[in-house]
């Protein structure tokens, strides 16, 4: 007999043996079905001296009953995992989920009908119908797939089927992606991209981990500069993953990759269909997927043969995972590399100060293009202070921003104005009585979205129609707007220029590739006039037309007392700026402030980007913050919320007496109540060389909790909400 170790998908079991039957062909790394009672789980055969297991005596061991018809998860797969949770005290059955993208696709392939509209004129049209012919042009799917992207019952397509509205198409679940083709459209690059590039394809050539931080103001040519490494890793038949933040940055990344490889990459996130997610991973694990792009997650994958991993705006914060298993992709890409032996390349024009330092210390190469491509020009950057330069009553932006404004239209040039807040206004009050709408789940006020006439709450999707009334008083006419959001300055544009076409782009009207498609194709063909947006649109997006950019409120991202919040307003604002003046015609920005001696606002006027980041790293230093220091977050939550301050509390109370460790609070978290459930923290504040992870285990591990209590630990702590 012999017993195998199995890691399964449910944390307070953790790892079980398991009896192999004779015959079964299983090695570490196989996902295989086995029993716990009368049910069926996933399990992944994992070394047994790599993970500890309550002994069993063989004679009570039960049987694997099936080993799945999938390619093992590879070593380098597995360390990874084993690291993953080991770093960010996450249970490893989490970690490990990730990497099983579909339950589907480890059934094997085969073939399954999906439906497709066949273009037949109905002879009755109800208004479900034709919500669904509307919503399902170019789509193929499932029922239940197509029915989700109609918004309509099954009921309804079944019916179309029958009318002969939709076909049934069998298609193959394993049939093979177009190839890339590494040279199908070899770019001409400039001699600073041209050294970078023979850097990186050397290094794929070579096969070895190294890493690369990619240092390129905006408009320098890095992705081009990085595909020639896609390039080379395609010759030698190798995998690529891609990461991008915001999957609203994938169209034009899509087709800035076809234009230079005959063909899209593979897609992953998880929006994904799900005969979409199954295809897609069955060709990652077999090694026929290529190139995969794709939002944090792809990071898991079980790639057969991975060569070359690319973070694109590494600088991100969306790259940070806030709930379930807390990983920073970037970082975790790195370790990835390592354990693969491949090369990574982070690229940004803003990099994080930890990535900075990392070259600094030579653990990083870094490789600069200081140089826009073609000859364009950095724009220049000036500052609007708010104190001297007021925009008239009742309006959001300043004199000289609106007159540079007319001045484009009247060119024909597109401006982008820059404000970090989606919907109307932040917050609605009654003038009669002073009552605030407040979110009844989160510890947030409700945000007016005055498109959609509703009021919603960001952190927790709460939604209420916009009231006629006050609720507390019953006052009509009487509700007030506090603040802006970017439908706020759209409909001050549309007063100010009425003959300006204008878009509003954030994260609520861009929430579809076909969306971002439509945006793109209408900004690179001149239909819009002025972009107004999020920071959705601070990065990736290249309109030849665009020449000014208005920063309307710089001084919000300094608001609330987060160690990164200069970093943070210099990124964002540096890239948003990168948008002006990326063709032949110059670009010019235009800073909001009221408080334009800031050294994060002074450093963007004067283009000082390395005497910030100087400043910024001696502030980390003396406050002993990352990268200099280490910092974790406990933040415990619970319906009840004296259950969960007695959980901080007794936390609190038996917090280790350290030198290389001090620890904060515990204390009402800022946001103290979300989605429902009360929250506290406490922070901790290492040395970089102590053994965070191994105290806080040893700390929290003998503890026990109520049932409703949650305790979550953030390594790294991004968000300090």
């Amino acid at each position: 007999m012999e017993r195998i170790r199995l890691l399964v998908f449910n944390a307070a079991l953790g790892v079980l043996d398991y009896r192999k039957p004779e015959g079964m062909a299983v090695e570490p790394g196989s996902i295989v079905i086995a029993p716990l009672g009368p049910r069926q789980i996933i399990g992944i055969v994992w070394e047994p001296e790599r993970l500890s297991a309550k002994e069993v005596p063989e004679a009570k061991l039960r049987a694997v009953l099936e080993a799945l018809p999938v390619p093992p998860l590879p070593a380098p797969l597995r360390r990874l995992i084993e690291w993953t949770a080991d770093y960010y005290c996450a249970p490893m059955s989490s970690v490990a989920r990730m990497a099983l993208g579909s339950s589907a696709a480890l059934r094997g392939g085969g073939t399954t009908t999906e439906y497709r509209l066949t273009g037949q004129e109905p002879a009755r049209l109800t208004p479900q119908r034709a919500a669904a012919l509307d919503a399902l042009q170019g789509e193929q799917g499932s029922i239940r797939e197509l029915a989700e992207l109609a918004s309509v019952s099954e009921g309804v397509l079944r019916g179309m089927v029958g009318a002969g509205l939709l076909e049934p198409i069998v298609v193959d679940c394993d049939r093979p992606y177009p190839p890339a083709l590494p040279d199908f459209a070899e770019p001409v690059l400039n001699p600073g991209q041209r050294e970078a590039a023979d850097t990186f394809v050397a290094a794929v050539a070579a096969g070895k981990f190294a890493p690369f931080l990619l240092d390129g103001v905006t408009g320098s040519g890095k992705t081009e500069t990085y595909f020639e490494a896609v390039a080379e890793a395609l010759r030698q038949g190798r995998q690529v993953l891609v990461l991008l933040p915001e999957i609203a940055l994938t169209e034009n990344f899509l087709r800035r990759f076809e234009s230079r490889f005959g063909t899209p990459p593979l897609l992953w996130h998880s929006s994904l269909k799900a005969s979409e997610r199954r295809r897609a991973w069955r060709a990652i694990v077999r090694g026929e997927a290529q190139v995969v792009v794709g939002a944090r997650s792809a990071l898991f994958m079980p790639y057969a043969r991975l060569g070359l991993i690319v973070v694109d705006e590494a600088h991100e914060v969306s790259f940070k995972q806030d709930d379930g298993v807390r990983y920073n992709a970037r970082d975790v890409a790195v370790i990835r590399a390592r354990f693969e032996s491949v090369p990574v390349i982070l690229a940004s024009a803003t990099p994080a100060l930890e990535s900075l330092q990392l070259a600094e210390a030579g653990i990083y190469t870094r490789i600069e293009l200081p140089d826009r491509f073609g000859g364009a020009q950095l724009p220049e950057i000036k500052i609007v202070d708010l104190r001297s330069e007021a925009p008239e009553r009742g309006r959001w932006l300043a004199p000289r921003l609106v007159e540079e404004m007319k001045l484009r239209l009247a060119r024909g040039e597109q401006s982008l104005l820059f404000l970090n807040r989606r919907g109307y206004a932040p917050l609605t009050l009654c003038r009669h009585c002073g009552h605030r709408f407040q979110c009844p789940n989160c510890t947030a006020w409700l945000v007016e979205h005055r498109f959609s006439s509703r009021l919603a709450c960001h952190h927790c999707g709460h939604e209420t129609p916009f009231p006629e009334a006050c609720p507390e008083c019953g006052t009509g006419d009487c509700l007030v707007a506090c603040g802006p959001g970017v439908e706020r300055i759209a409909d001050e544009v549309g007063e100010l220029l009425p003959d300006a076409r204008v878009a509003v782009v954030t994260s609520d009207t861009l929430n579809s590739r076909e969306a971002v498609g439509r945006f793109v194709a209408q900004a690179e063909e001149g239909a819009i006039d002025v972009i107004v947006g999020t920071q959705l649109v601070t990065k990736g997006y290249h309109f030849p037309q665009l020449t000014l950019v208005g920063v309307v409120d710089a001084d919000l991202g300094l608001e609330g007392g987060d160690l990164r919040a200069g970093e943070r307003t210099y990124q964002q604002i540096a890239q948003v700026s990168g948008r002006a003046g990326r063709a032949e015609k110059p670009g010019e920005v235009l800073i909001q402030t009221r408080h334009p001696d800031a050294s994060v606002i002074s450093a963007l006027a004067s283009g000082d980007r390395d005497a910030f980041y100087a400043a910024e790293t001696e502030a980390r230093r003396d406050a002993g913050a990352p990268p200099f220091g280490r910092w974790a977050a406990i933040i415990v939550s619970s319906e009840d919320q004296s259950e969960a301050q007695s959980a901080a509390r007794a936390i609190g109370g038996t917090a280790p007496n350290h030198p290389d460790m001090l620890v904060l609070g515990p204390a009402p978290a800022p946001m103290a109540l979300l989605r429902g459930r009360y929250r506290y923290r406490l922070l901790i504040n290492a040395r970089r060389s102590a053994e965070l992870q191994r105290y806080l285990q040893e700390w929290l591990g003998p503890l026990e909790f109520p049932q409703g209590v949650r305790v979550a630990i953030d390594i790294d702590p991004y968000s300090f909400v």
